[in-house]
């Protein structure tokens, strides 16, 4: 049976955590052999929870002869999991990237496949619940293939059937995977301290405001889909103005959960461009205050491994890191799927869907080919501002 999923649904800031895989490789990397050495990459690279989270996807051959030359595709999978998830509330993917390093390793494309989606999820079975296969939202594919199961079997299995959806739709063969935690970024934000960004709208809070005495108070009745029903009189939304801004770790998730009230109702692409700014601020920050920190540099380190389950692929994460060490947060290229623009369908049963365009799909098969620098040069719109 279709499972149902909602394209105004609210969660946590996946995007953001989704790309600390990336954030991991890029703190270990960044500087070089001036700044990195093999002790501190190793204390990087070993904080990190490693699974096998490709399955089937990733063949035992393949893995035995895998090497870090050449372009590279890593699927990136935030998930809406709470610590009471069971085997009876399956999630969905709530973030979906696959990250493109080409050949050269001298920069990363951060392509973002929307959650809505619509696409053929393979038939699977994952020993306790069999999915038959059929279109459905790509969101959809983690929970079907979690279904029944809890822990690390519904980590496995859920990335498995997406990575197989994702592969059918694009040709790709992940060559790595990562699943990132929330609350894991969270303490990554924490031991900074704050992040400075440039807000580039001004932004209001559905979630966290005020009352007239000074308490902390929800400013917004949402549905259980995460809609707004109404605005609850006497609290004040938080507003973050356009300019120049330092967000505590409070305030900085806040920030990029927002897409409700965004000019021109901008939804989940203005969510998404936000988060991407976002990333890049905080990748910057770690490696600005983390590297030259002695006091935050192991907390940073701690943090950041805590937010992933990886699966390397056959790679070694030490030989991940150094291959990617020329890669700098300003390096990072965002690409929006779509140009930005939310293609709808309504589909009986399933709701609002997406419907990647043609030139979505060719940018799809220009990572597989490893000429996304030519799709640029030939659609610069589809990079986001950072």
């Amino acid at each position: 049976m279709a499972q149902q999923t909602s394209d105004r649904r609210r969660r946590p800031p996946r995007w953001a955590r989704l790309c600390l895989f990336a954030g991991a490789l890029l703190l270990v990397g960044a500087g070089g052999a001036v700044v990195i050495t093999n002790l501190l990459l190793h204390s990087a690279t070993s904080s990190i929870n490693q699974q096998n989270l490709l399955g089937t996807v990733k063949t035992d051959n393949q893995r035995k002869h895998a090497s870090v030359t050449g372009a590279k595709n890593i699927l990136l999978v935030g998930l809406d999991t709470r610590p009471s998830w069971t085997a009876n509330q399956p999630s969905r993917s709530d973030s979906i990237i696959m990250m493109h390093i080409p050949a050269d390793h001298s920069r990363a494309y951060l392509i973002s496949l929307p959650r809505d989606s619509y696409v053929d999820i393979p038939a699977y079975n994952n020993g306790k619940f069999a999915y038959r296969g059929g279109h459905n939202k790509i969101n959809s594919a983690f929970a079907f293939g979690s279904q029944g199961l809890t822990g690390n079997a519904a980590l496995q299995h859920g990335f498995e059937l997406l990575a197989l959806t994702v592969k059918n739709l694009t040709g790709i063969t992940p060559d790595a995977g990562a699943i990132i935690d929330f609350q894991g970024f969270k303490q990554v934000v924490q031991v900074l301290g704050h992040v400075c960004m440039n807000v580039d709208e001004t932004t209001t809070s559905i979630h966290i405001g005020h009352t007239a005495a000074g308490k902390t108070a929800v400013p917004y009745i949402t549905s259980s889909d995460g809609t707004i029903e109404r605005k609850v009189p006497g609290v004040t939304p938080n507003v973050y103005t356009k300019g120049q801004h330092c967000f505590n770790p409070s305030e900085a998730l806040d920030f990029v959960r927002q897409r409700d009230l965004l000019a021109n109702h901008d939804y989940d692409y203005g969510r998404q461009r936000h988060q991407q700014q976002f990333l890049k601020a905080v990748l910057e920050q770690v490696v600005h205050d983390g590297l030259t920190s002695p006091t935050k540099l192991p907390g940073l380190l701690s943090a950041l491994g805590k937010t992933m389950t990886v699966d390397s692929g056959g790679v070694s994460l030490d030989d991940w890191a150094f291959a990617m060490r020329n890669i700098n947060p300003s390096s990072l290229v965002t690409i929006k799927t779509n140009n930005g623009q939310f293609n709808s369908r309504s589909v009986p049963g399933i709701g609002d869907v997406e419907i990647l365009s043609p030139t979505s799909m060719q940018l799809l098969a220009a990572a597989k080919a490893d000429d996304v620098g030519a799709f640029i040069q030939a659609n610069p719109t589809w990079v986001a501002s950072s």
